[in-house]
């Protein structure tokens, strides 16, 4: 499709190649509107050549070799299957083996490794893969990513990987060790935030409800340091969801579907209505579409994306799902043309995804708003193994354009492009990434690409690598793929981008920024903000003093006050003592407090001061059967209890014991049986 004249000022810049605009970094800046057919300065010509020649070519890069052939492509059958923890590692007597985290650079792109110890170090013989990320759209520079996390490479055992940011994704923090909880099977990380940065982490987990799979989720209130309780949600494989964040009738509700072929339940379809506390039950869905997404148009309209076993592409729409008082219906379910078949697996990742199939919608107040927008990873016709393509709905999804090819090498030269993944940003901007074997005719080295569309995904800009390459066959832990996805959150001034790639010679998670922060969207970088004068850096992180954490409210950054001694600080964790957790309301933190239930007496039951007296406890004062933390037992902790993971009959439970009795052996004889059971059904609902 060619190029109108003047129908972007990067081409009155000079700046397009045929019909594709090349990158400009600073397109992305204050997230301007570009309008058609006005007049361009010169100052806004300077900004927008700020990338025009950032794409190196492969023979600028030092070529990577490997002497190992090519797997073949394989027949992939996508399914998931718990196993026990592997035997623990055993490691020198100097410890745990680390090395420095890594930053890979490819011109201006910095690649920055997340999934590392509470050191900050690369843990040596791990895998990490399949990530998501969230970020708080009120300040940008809270990040949190998740991913699978294998601990042992002779192992499929995988946790629920996590690291958050807080200076925008320049350096990154776990804890220790780096999951949500140890030792638990947990596959499928999705993170997401919600229109007042709450963060979010869905995992799928095995033997944890009816049936053999169950997904639970998991809510962070501190910008993803801390993920205190989980909370039953049905689902299965592969699952998806979607945060209303339109402020109408269905905001922040969530909306989640998965795959047919492994559930919990009947249904594929679910909804939260109270923030991720509790799911309704599942309902089916007009197509068994699966291995998409889901999203949420500026109505609260809601369309769901995926692709049926047979490889067909089917959009779903419902239009009464922000009504919390009846069950969602779907009023459209149709069949759409992405210029080749998606594909489930194989090849460049021999029993994983090739990539899903991403649905987003305009969120911007121009003429494009509401517009669907759908991209995937697909087989076209012909010798090309897989492009990414993309189409756009004007009407809501009855009727779709005609797939626009993205990647923009030869059509004959057999590069896989694959993992496409999409994000459109408030101001309308479509951002795509993928990664992209061009370079390499083997298929065995891939390099993360990156294009842009700026009028509804009519042309798309002059393809861009962001990464050195990497060799996508190294690394697997005892299942033989790079994960399923990647994710990307985009904004005004740019994108933030969590993925995968081997560049330790291993699988590690990586985080990468397209376009500076700008986390007061004045239109300026903040470091520019910053470097001007116009913003205050009082504790020279980066991030402007108007963005930083101020808990009180009163106008200044916290921890700038704590070092000045300018507020009460009695644990010196640079956090004011009243943010700080204070149970009994006595202005006292609690970990400077002895006697957090006021009672007079410092003892075990002020950890969770209101458990009846009489009740089993732990050591620590919380109720037995408490596995949630929430110190009450609850049904949350017995759809745990009531399965097959922790209750069985006779016999030390070896799957998982450590959890379970930990949480559940009330009778103390490190089994999980009938008189755990009994003493449970004692302390439910005891508060």
């Amino acid at each position: 499709m060619a190029y109108q004249t003047l129908s972007h000022p990067a081409r009155r810049c000079g700046l397009f190649v045929g019909s594709r605009p090349k990158l400009s970094r600073s397109m992305f800046l204050g997230g301007r509107k570009f309008r058609p057919a006005r007049a361009v300065s010169a100052a806004t010509c300077a900004l927008l050549t700020g990338l025009a020649s950032v794409a190196p070519a492969w023979g600028n890069e030092p070529r990577r070799t490997d002497p190992s052939p090519t797997p073949p492509l394989l027949p992939t059958v996508h399914e998931e299957r718990p196993v026990p923890p592997p035997a623990p590692r055993t490691w020198p007597v100097s410890g745990r083996v680390a090395t420095p985290a890594t930053v890979w650079v490819r011109g201006d792109f910095r690649s920055i490794q997340v999934n590392v110890d509470a050191q900050g170090q690369n843990i040596v013989g791990d895998a990490a893969n399949e990530p998501s990320i969230a970020v708080d759209p009120n300040n940008p520079n809270r990040i949190a990513i998740g991913w699978r996390q294998f601990d042992n490479v002779a192992s499929s055992f995988r946790q629920s990987g996590v690291a958050y940011s807080d200076d925008g994704g320049q350096t990154w923090h776990s804890p220790s060790p780096n999951v949500l909880e140890p030792n638990v099977f947990s596959s499928d990380p999705i993170l997401e935030s919600d229109a007042e940065g709450r963060f979010f982490y869905l995992g799928l987990q095995p033997d944890r409800g009816p049936g053999d799979w169950a997904c639970y989720m998991y809510r962070s209130e501190d910008g993803g340091v801390t993920w205190p309780n989980e909370h039953y949600a049905f689902g299965g494989d592969k699952a998806w969801y979607a945060i209303d964040k339109t402020g109408g009738p269905g905001h922040g509700n969530i909306y989640m579907s998965w795959n047919p072929n492994a559930t919990c339940c009947n249904g594929i379809f679910n909804r939260s209505t109270d923030g991720g506390i509790s799911f309704s039950l599942p309902i089916p869905l007009p197509s068994n579409a699966w291995a998409g997404t889901l999203t949420v148009d500026p109505d609260g309209v809601l369309y769901i994306a995926g692709a049926t076993n047979s490889g067909v592409a089917h959009v779903i729409r419902s239009s009464d799902a922000a009504n919390v008082f009846s069950n969602p219906t779907f009023d459209l379910d149709v069949i759409v043309d992405l210029g080749g078949t998606p594909t489930l697996g194989g090849g460049v990742n021999p029993v994983g995804l090739l990539g899903q199939v991403w649905i987003d919608t305009d969120h911007s107040s121009g003429s494009r708003r509401g517009y669907v927008y759908v991209l995937a990873s697909v087989d076209p016709p012909g010798l090309d193994p897989l492009d990414v393509m993309f189409i756009r709905s004007t009407d809501g999804g009855l009727n779709w354009s005609t797939p626009v090819r993205v990647n923009d090498d030869p059509t004959d030269n057999g590069a896989w492009q694959w993992f496409g993944t999409m994000s459109v940003a408030p101001n309308g901007r479509i951002d795509a990434i993928w990664n992209d074997t061009r370079a390499d005719p083997s298929a065995t080295f891939s390099e993360l690409y990156y294009s842009f569309s700026v009028d509804g995904g009519m042309t798309w800009s002059q393809n861009v690598p962001l990464s050195p390459a990497f060799n996508h066959f190294l690394g697997y832990p005892q299942q033989a793929k790079l994960g399923d996805y990647y994710d990307m959150e985009s904004d005004d001034a740019g994108a933030s981008i969590a993925y995968a790639a081997t560049f330790n010679g291993e699988q590690d998670v990586y985080y990468l920024r397209i376009g500076e922060v700008d986390c007061n969207n004045n239109g300026v970088p903040d470091l520019t903000d910053i470097a001007q004068g116009t913003s205050d850096d009082c504790n020279t992180n980066g991030i402007p003093d108007e963005c930083d954490t101020d808990c009180d409210g009163n106008g200044l950054v916290d921890d700038c006050e704590a070092a000045a001694g300018q507020i009460d600080d009695c644990n010196h964790n640079l956090i004011p003592d009243v943010c700080d957790p204070d149970f009994d309301r006595d202005t006292i933190p609690d970990d400077c407090d002895d006697d957090i239930d006021n009672d007079g007496v410092r003892n075990v039951f002020d950890d969770c001061p209101f458990t009846p007296l009489g009740l089993p406890v732990t050591n620590d004062g919380r109720p037995i059967g408490d596995s949630s933390g929430n110190c009450v037992v609850d049904l949350a902790d017995y759809s745990r209890m009531n399965s097959s993971r922790c209750l069985r009959n006779g016999g030390p439970n070896v799957f998982q014991g450590r959890t379970c009795t930990l949480f559940f052996d009330f009778d103390g004889d490190f089994d999980i049986d009938m008189e755990d059971f009994a003493g449970f059904q004692r302390s439910f609902g005891r508060q």
